[in-house]
């Protein structure tokens, strides 16, 4: 049998963490199997539902590295694939239940559904539809039309029937159709519900497999009644566990549940994204952690899925990105710290010459051991750019008034201004002949220096932020070190 799954998002925001699950999740399995992955819109949500969102949430799997064999602007035979565009394909099977007594209009007023559920709840009982309109004679139609009450379309739940779910997470799951009630299929304006579309939409594109979230699993037992109605075959489902906090409960965006492309914003890595979600559920063979995306595909399977809560970790993440910023070389990153350098005011013009690109890309290899998203390259600029320096804390203006201070300043400078081209190697040999020179030990020439540039006792590799800050930014520096304690 030919794998078919889809990720069927609504467009009313941007694509989070639990979605882009789904959407991975669904990727993986197709991909693997060498089946057919399929994006629709589910935009059936008339007043939420825009354009916009539509195209944030493919910006968002495209960026991830998800891409699709059928669906939305990739085109395909079971087309269209927004759910509005639509409409008339439900309305055939809509009457088709209609004829075969399957459903049924229904005309009851929302207070007559509200009284109804607040008689059941005081008598402990579930809510749910008691079947009011199901036996309803031409008469009793004709007259509620013509009180002017648009009717909604009802599936007619048949009575003491057990509905049986294989799951491929969950296992077998048993719902009993008398605690269900005959439920709406198709709104009073003639739009579907969810769980009728999606359905029908998942019959007519041949889908095989249905993988989504665990909270989708409350929808199921009603969606199989409509397969079983139409005489259409039941995809298999997967139904993948919630992702919680690190406290059990349910993310906020403060815990991480934020857009997927915001992530891009903060600096995180597409690779790292999608190998951090991929084990938000799923549990490799072996002990590995770092995955490609080939490398997922290959070892990713449903029997590998944990029914247990996923538990989203941002130090993990964090973790996981550091991994991939250190492995990937400095000039592919230029690129994306840039905006981030930009926020704090450099590189003002619109395109940047080779030469600062050359300087960005040391930039990186000088701090991208100490960071974990790239946003954070923010937090080291001030160690590398420009002569601005806070005035040193107590204990390093302590180190600064050492008698050997002026000498090696002085000598330092000396040799700064005269060697060609200042860069790492070149600050390595000059700090090591000023040691030697001076017959003093490393620290007592490492330290003052680092100092003296950054205002800071740690930090970067000094040779790499000598060689970055380049001669006029170390003459400016000093001169301001030399004011802190009062030696101009």
């Amino acid at each position: 049998m030919a794998i078919k799954v889809r990720f069927a998002p609504s467009p009313t925001g941007p694509l989070h963490i639990g979605g882009a699950r789904s959407a991975l999740f669904n990727y993986l399995f197709a991909a693997g199997e060498e089946g057919t992955f399929i994006l629709r819109i589910e935009d059936t949500d008339l007043d939420r539902s825009s354009r916009e969102s539509e195209q944030e949430i493919m910006e968002a799997l495209r960026w991830l590295g998800i891409s699709w064999n059928e669906g939305i602007e990739a085109g395909g035979e079971n087309g269209p694939y927004r759910q509005t565009e639509r409409l008339n394909t439900y309305q055939e099977y809509t009457q088709k239940l209609m004829d075969n007594g399957k459903a049924y209009h229904c005309y009851c007023s929302e207070e007559e559904l509200e009284q109804e559920r607040q008689d059941l709840i005081q008598r402990g009982e579930t809510p749910r539809y008691l079947g009011r309109c199901r036996q309803l004679t031409a008469e009793q139609r004709k007259a509620f039309e013509d009180e002017g009450r648009k009717p909604v379309v009802r599936f007619r739940v048949p009575d003491n029937q057990q509905i049986i779910i294989h799951d491929s997470v969950r296992d077998k799951v048993v719902f009993e159709s008398d605690g269900i009630g005959d439920y709406i299929i198709v709104k009073s304006d003639g739009i579907p519900t969810y769980n009728y579309a999606v359905v029908i939409d998942d019959v007519l594109m041949g889908i095989t497999h249905v993988i989504r979230g665990e909270e989708h699993l409350s929808n199921t037992p009603r969606q199989v009644l409509i397969y079983e109605a139409l005489g259409m075959s039941v995809p298999g489902f997967a139904h993948i566990s919630l992702i919680l906090n690190t406290e059990g409960r349910k993310m906020s965006k403060r815990d991480g549940d934020t857009a997927v492309l915001d992530y891009a914003k903060k600096g995180y890595l597409p690779q790292a994204v999608v190998n951090f979600i991929a084990l938000l559920g799923w549990s490799p063979a072996g002990e590995q952690e770092f995955f490609s995306m080939d490398e997922l595909i290959k070892g990713f399977s449903l029997e590998r899925v944990s029914k247990s809560p996923a538990v989203f970790d941002l130090h993990k993440l964090n973790h996981i990105n550091s991994y991939y910023i250190k492995q990937t070389p400095d000039e592919e990153l230029v690129e994306l710290v840039l905006p981030f350098l930009k926020e704090k005011g450099m590189f003002p013009e619109e395109s940047i010459s080779e030469e600062e690109k050359t300087w960005i890309a040391g930039f990186i290899g000088a701090v991208k051991e100490k960071i974990n998203n790239l946003s954070e390259v923010k937090d080291y600029i001030g160690y590398f750019w420009g002569t601005d320096l806070e005035e040193p804390e107590q204990e390093a203006i302590t180190i600064l008034q050492a008698e050997t201070l002026p000498a090696v300043l002085e000598l330092f400078q000396s040799k700064i201004l005269t060697t060609v081209p200042l860069d790492a190697p070149a600050a390595k040999v000059i700090l090591k002949e000023i040691t030697k020179e001076l017959s003093l030990k490393g620290k007592d020439v490492f330290m003052p220096i680092r100092i003296a540039l950054t205002g800071q006792m740690h930090g970067p590799d000094l040779d790499k932020i000598i060689a970055l800050q380049g001669k006029d930014n170390i003459s400016g520096r000093l001169s301001k070190t030399y004011s802190f304690l009062g030696l101009e």
